[in-house]
């Protein structure tokens, strides 16, 4: 329970931040926790330390399916639906292979490019629990959300100048936004600053890749299985094929989109959903220290931005065949 409490009063404290200076959540919670990073050496706090960054991250990651349903994904008709998962994909496998280029293991290309393609700090703490234990993964999940997210609050900013820059009709535009803006919150600013038809519009296209999480979690914990087959790992040991976060995550989207669930319980799952997700990064923050995230060089700082700037060239050329 101490240490529990401990990442929820984090959270509070970086939520209220957020709300009055506009930063990233995400981001206020990751450097309160690396503040208090000597909470996690203390005997009292270090289990819930742990438990909430493992369980509390994954009961977030699990709520995330109330936001979708499938009728928002079917209403936009097949074009926007193929580029999202065609430029998903791509990216991804584009940023596999540039961190073996660049000397890292493709399962952190997966992470930095699931992270870009999909939904930015929560699809990285996602697939960050789907993926195997090693010395480096804590440090490398924390520098994603950090990146990501100070990625995604630039893209608001310019990324609306680029529309004009273009001249995109307000579908293309919304279009465009959802597909390429990491974080939700980043896509609804960055829309609605642009009239009611491109934020509506990003908004859906932003929950279509939001949707993909699955299958990549999918495919993540398959990588898995196999790396702990290859080095004789006894098959108890084995993640399960389908995380159980994974299946709550598609058990609630299939729920919503029945339409039985009250916009309310919809707004309280939502909710709910953040402020796990921000007591589960505040817990992580604890468990890392400012310096390790120095060590981390230029090539990774290259890597999310080579990610970032090819997920954009990639869609506005998409656009520009389609429209």
């Amino acid at each position: 329970m101490p240490g529990l409490v401990a990442s929820a009063i984090i959270a509070a404290a970086a939520s209220f931040l957020s709300e009055h200076y506009g930063a990233p959540v995400m981001l206020y919670a990751l450097l309160l926790g690396m503040a208090m990073n000597f909470l996690s050496a203390d005997d009292k706090c270090k289990p819930g330390i742990e438990f909430t960054a493992r369980e509390i991250l994954r009961i977030g990651v699990a709520l995330l399916g109330i936001r979708i349903t499938f009728g928002q994904v079917a209403a936009l008709g097949w074009e926007p639906v193929a580029l999202v998962i065609v430029s998903v994909v791509l990216v991804i496998l584009v940023s596999m292979a540039a961190a073996r280029v660049l000397g890292f293991q493709n399962l952190f290309g997966l992470l930095t490019g699931g992270a870009t393609a999909i939904c930015g700090a929560s699809a990285a703490l996602a697939l960050a629990a789907a993926l195997p234990a090693h010395p480096g993964k804590e440090r490398a999940t924390l520098f994603t959300v950090i990146g990501v997210s100070a990625l995604s609050t630039l893209a608001m900013i310019a990324y609306p100048m680029i529309v004009r820059a273009f001249d995109l009709p307000p579908l293309a535009a919304g279009i465009f936004l959802g597909a390429t803006i990491h974080d939700v919150a980043q896509v609804v600013g960055a829309g609605y600053s642009l009239g009611q038809e491109t934020g509506d519009t990003a908004t859906v296209v932003k929950l279509m890749r939001v949707s993909l999480l699955l299958p990549v979690i999918l495919v993540a914990t398959m990588i898995t299985r196999a790396r702990a087959a290859n080095t004789g790992v006894e098959g108890g040991a084995r993640p399960p094929l389908l995380p159980w976060f994974a299946v709550g995550f598609v058990l609630l989207a299939a729920l919503n989109s029945t339409g039985w669930v009250p916009k309310g319980v919809v707004g309280a799952g939502n909710e709910l959903s953040r402020w796990c997700l921000v007591i589960a990064i505040s817990a992580l923050g604890m468990k890392t220290q400012l310096k390790e995230l120095a060590l981390v060089g230029v090539k990774p700082v290259a890597l999310m931005l080579g990610e970032t700037v090819f997920l954009a060239g990639l869609v506005l050329l998409a656009l520009k065949w389609l429209f």
